[in-house]
């Protein structure tokens, strides 16, 4: 057991050389004495504190508004001015922490800085959480939003229908990327012109002994937080080669069918090479796909964009790709 005055959240040595120096910076000024969830006794309260700290501001918008679902609800962030004459292209988001942690309050910076950058009308959903709701709760409150948009997206936030993206962090990551093969299996398939990962969980397999070795020592997501994370969400080690728990899984028919796509993936998280290794799947399969490396990068850098470049430059590179991909740029 560590005494009280030991760091919580030591970087190990070996990362140091090869971590973004004002990642370091932050992490021994703010993060390093904060206790990792996963070794404390659950309690839903841990989700109290910031997911993750070094956020930017959230941008104006010019219109902010909370959605009910079934049994969960969604904030739509609205552009200042005037829309298309078809409506605004739309963007699903759906928020990291593990399908565990974060709330409809969640990376609302992102959401921000998608919406006045790329033009267009943001959805962030606020799926249901495990442990309390496990797979595959948050995968059908993903789709359940996805089929808000297509019944009253146009009469309620004057949203193009034709001009829909996904995308989401981490977890979230996991659950676009679903999203994109569960549109397209419908019948008749939903049209989808887009998805935007960063840093995605796309193989519920993945452990220390295969694609998550090389950072296995990494800061943040360590093996330890991500497999408690998955123990939360997929109880069931059966479940985790299904497709809607594991995209990577998906049938090759299937996956040709999913939009062009933008994958952002930390040099050294954990979940760099699945993300590679789903990007590089979905090319050989013939979808358009572009995959950035942040070099130096650990896991959490979308969330901390306003204490690190790299930070600010991943949502600054989501934003231009999403507006090139609405045709808004």
């Amino acid at each position: 057991m560590s005494s009280p005055s030991e760091p919580k959240q030591p970087l190990h040595p070996s990362m140091i050389p090869r971590l973004d120096a004002e990642y370091i910076e932050f992490h021994n000024a703010a993060l390093i004495n904060l206790i990792p969830p996963h070794t404390l006794p659950w309690d839903p309260a841990l989700r109290n504190a910031p997911a993750v700290p070094g956020g930017s501001p959230l941008l104006p918008v010019g219109a902010t508004r909370d959605i009910q679902l079934s049994h969960t609800d969604m904030r739509a962030f609205t552009p200042e001015g005037t829309a298309p004459a078809a409506g605004w292209p739309v963007f699903l988001f759906y928020h990291g922490g593990g399908w565990t942690f974060g709330t409809i309050n969640s990376e609302n910076s992102f959401a921000t800085n998608m919406c006045v950058r790329a033009k267009c009308v943001v959805i962030s959903v606020n799926y249901r959480l495990a442990p309390e709701f496990k797979y595959p709760v948050a995968v059908d409150d993903t789709v359940e939003s996805l089929d808000w948009v297509l019944a009253h997206g146009k009469a309620e936030l004057n949203v193009d229908t034709t001009r829909i993206a996904v995308g989401g962090s981490s977890s979230g990551g996991n659950l676009a990327a679903i999203l994109t093969l569960k549109a397209a299996e419908r019948s008749p398939p939903i049209p989808l012109v887009f998805q935007l990962l960063v840093v995605p969980v796309t193989d519920n397999t993945a452990t220390v002994d295969d694609l998550w070795k090389e950072n296995a020592l990494t800061p943040w997501l360590s093996p330890a937080r991500m497999l408690w994370f998955r123990d939360n969400y997929l109880p069931n080690k059966e479940d985790y080669k299904k497709w809607d728990a594991s995209p990577a899984f998906a049938p090759d028919a299937l996956l040709a069918k999913v939009p062009k796509a933008w994958i952002a993936v930390g040099e050294l998280d954990i979940l760099r090479d699945e993300g590679v290794q789903y990007g590089e799947k979905l090319r050989e399969l013939g979808v358009e796909v572009e995959t950035v490396v942040y070099k130096g990068a650990p896991h959490p850098i979308m969330a901390m964009d306003g204490v690190l470049k790299i930070g600010a430059k991943l949502v600054t590179d989501a934003a231009v790709a999403l507006a090139k991909a609405f045709g808004t740029a």
